[in-house]
């Protein structure tokens, strides 16, 4: 059973792998050169860029767009003629006059529509070029002995369907007055059966432009291989900025030529080599995390969704890559992991990250001091302020590594830009914002960071107020505890903050029947009357009514551990020892006198498990010597290790004799001796009722009363 779960683990694991190095591959963009973001009229910012290769020396677009017009102008177009298109209309309006008009307007008709025919009705399009311009000639491809030939024809007299209306529609009315106006279906019958039958010959046309084109389009010259194409500094002029873009696309189709396959395959094992180095730390150094499928999740989605928006903030945005806060990954994380893991989290961002970067050397130096400045600066987040502090150190660190990476490429300030140091300010003022984004992880992955847990310590919270009234002595003990576990969690290197809330929260399931607790009673117990099976009910109730209100009060999992764990699967020994003196006879049930658990799963509950019982049992010391403490502590805890309560928490030895240490020095100082004050033998009353009552002062009696104060200032002084 253990190794199908142990491979279904591991399956899970390395499938969020595999989804993560896919997404990843699938957003790089397709290239396997340098990209390159410059603009028109703007310095090139990069170093020298020399050719890989033979390249045209093209027009910009500018002058190419000038000579096509002017070449536009003096083109004759070519046009084809159909004379089928007569036959058809001319038909057509034969018969449609033959319903609609007399012989006479008949014959005047057809005799001006054969004529624009005749003349050449052209396409509207050709007919408002030919207007524009002054040479009135179209071409005619024509077959002659089968040959084609080429032959210019005069359109100087030739019309569009709208101007040959107009015209019949003149001509008509000029010369036939006596013979009225043309009706409405007459009209219609013109407009109908005017069709261009000479139109643009499309094929021929294109053919002829394009010759004509290549004065335009064609090269004007060639940039050898590793000669100069633009340099740093240099304006982008039109000219520059057509000749980067020839150098762009041919970089591109030279890939399309050939098959990239082996550059993909090469993006795929550099990302599955660098996470595969973070999955092997996990594995060894932090199997607590590798183990927990929740929070690798987490891990492997966050890291993967920042490199993803890294590598679209580098395609669309200039400078873009530099506005992603890479700082707010070991800030993140080492809100919920802890420091290595947030660096080597680090690590993997800015590496994968870096294949989109332009100069990729000074991209993982800047982003990874950086990192590391804000991980440096934030050992533990408890406050909000204390992302202020982050953001202003990394602005700290972006300013000094870039003055640096200056330094080191040119040798002086003169690329020194404000417009980055302003980018590099946006980016840090994002940074301070991670605490919406920690929130957001909370509620999505349930985990509880450090901030949440600082504000659940609170006595002023409205649940531990509660306590603090309906259960008092509990509010007290948990205090107490709370005190003295973290101060072993953080002798022994665990969580103390997270210890610390636990504590003061374990004991709030005690808040439904408090009476039954020690630490309320007063003088009164209500076990007095009960059997002890009844007895031990009611005290083992106590965590599951806290998982309760815990529930009820929206308190985050963690805490709610706790309260489970905090007596794990131990005995209420008190009172099964009573049932068992009680019934010498009668096989008593464990189960009915045992807590539900489970047993401790981590360091912290484990500390709160030992710091809870000795803490109790503390109280009932009567003599408070160091040797007394020790003993209790040393039974205590010892009792928990022989009934198994700590054998599935991941805490040494070691780590036991530590907090055993930490708690005896604790409740030494507590609970340390104090000063025996001396009891007053002498009636110090005597020299005030001397000076009262005497009415005649003697030096005798003066020096009684002087001697008396003395004696009684001696006194005080000494206690």
């Amino acid at each position: 059973m253990w190794s199908n779960i142990f491979s279904r683990l591991n399956l899970i694991r390395f499938g969020i792998a595999i989804i993560s190095v896919i997404a990843i591959v699938i957003t790089l963009p397709r290239t396997d050169h340098q990209s390159f973001s410059y603009e028109l009229n703007q310095p090139w910012k990069y170093p020298l860029l020399t050719a890989d290769f033979d390249m045209p020396i093209l027009r910009d677009s500018v002058s190419a767009r000038a000579m096509r017009d002017s070449i536009d102008k003096v083109f004759i177009p070519f046009v084809k003629r159909n004379d089928d298109i007569k036959k058809e209309n001319i038909d057509k309006f034969t018969q449609l006059l033959s319903h609609n008009a007399n012989p006479q307007q008949t014959q005047s008709l057809l005799k001006l529509m054969n004529k624009v025919y005749d003349n050449g009705l052209l396409d509207s399009r050709v007919y408002a070029g030919l207007e524009a311009r002054n040479d009135k000639r179209l071409r005619l491809v024509v077959n002659e002995n089968d040959k084609k030939t080429v032959v210019s024809i005069d359109a100087s007299d030739m019309l569009s369907p709208a101007k040959a209306y107009a015209m019949i529609d003149s001509i008509y009315h000029s010369h036939s007055n006596a013979e009225g106006h043309l009706n409405s279906d007459i009209q219609k019958a013109i407009n109908l059966c005017l069709n261009a039958n000479i139109v643009i010959d499309s094929l021929t046309d294109y053919k002829y432009r394009s010759q004509e084109y290549l004065n335009v389009t064609g090269a004007m010259g060639i940039i050898k291989k590793g000669q100069r194409i633009v340099d740093r500094g240099e304006i982008i002029n039109r000219q520059i900025f057509t000749n980067l873009n020839t150098y762009q696309e041919m970089m591109v189709s030279r890939q399309s030529e050939t098959n990239h396959t082996y550059f993909i395959i090469g993006q795929a094992m550099y990302i599955i080599l660098i996470i595969s180095i973070l999955y092997i730390f996990l594995s060894l150094y932090r199997s607590r995390f590798f183990g927990n499928i929740r929070k690798m999740s987490f891990l492997m989605s966050f890291t993967t969704l920042f490199i993803l928006f890294a590598i679209l903030m580098c395609e669309y945005f200039t400078n873009g890559i530099y506005l992603i806060p890479f700082a707010a990954v070991p800030v993140i994380i080492l809100v919920f992991f802890d420091s290595r893991t947030a660096i080597f989290s680090l690590l993997t961002t800015v590496l994968i990250s870096a294949l989109v970067a332009t100069y990729q050397f000074q991209f993982i130096f800047m982003e990874f001091v950086v990192g590391l400045a804000a991980t440096f600066s934030l050992r533990q987040l408890s406050r909000r302020s204390q992302l202020l502090r982050t953001a202003v150190l990394s602005f700290i660190s972006y300013v000094a590594t870039y003055f640096t990476i200056c330094l080191i490429t040119e040798g002086n300030l003169s690329q020194f830009s404000l417009k980055m140091i302003g980018t590099f300010a946006i980016n840090s003022v994002i940074l301070s914002f991670a605490y919406i984004l920690i929130l957001v992880i909370e509620k999505l992955f349930g985990f509880t960071s450090t901030v949440t847990l600082v504000e659940l310590s609170d006595i002023n919270n409205k649940l531990l107020q509660r306590l603090a009234t309906e259960a008092p002595g509990t509010f007290q003990h948990s205090i107490q505890v709370s005190t003295l576990a973290s101060e072993a969690a953080r002798a022994i290197g665990a969580n103390s903050t997270m210890v610390r809330t636990g504590a003061l929260y374990h004991d709030i399931g005690k808040m439904t029947s408090p009476i039954f607790f020690t630490e309320n009673q007063h003088g009164v117990t209500p076990h007095a009357g009960l059997d002890p099976e009844t007895s031990a009910h009611k005290i083992i109730s106590h965590v599951t009514e806290g998982v309760n209100l815990a529930s009820k009060a929206k308190l985050p999992e963690v805490i709610k551990e706790f309260i489970r764990e905090h007596h794990g699967r131990g005995l209420a020994k008190y009172f099964y020892t009573t049932a068992v003196n009680e019934n010498p006879d009668k096989v008593i049930d464990k189960s009915k006198f045992q807590y539900p658990g489970p047993n401790p799963q981590s360091k912290e509950t484990a500390i709160l498990m030992m710091a809870d019982a000795v803490e109790a049992a503390s109280r009932s010391l009567k003599d408070y010597t160091p040797a007394s403490i020790d003993n209790l502590v040393d039974r205590i805890i010892d009792s928990q290790i022989q009934d198994g309560l700590l054998k599935e928490a991941p805490i040494s030895m070691r780590d036991i004799e530590t907090v055993k240490r930490t708690f005896k020095t604790r409740l030494s100082t507590i609970y340390h001796s104090r000063v025996a004050y001396p009891e007053m033998k002498k009636n110090t009353a005597t020299a005030e009722e001397l000076k009262k009552n005497s009415t005649l002062a003697s030096p005798l009696a003066d020096k009684q009363i002087e001697e008396n104060s003395d004696s009684s200032d001696s006194s005080e002084n000494n206690n």
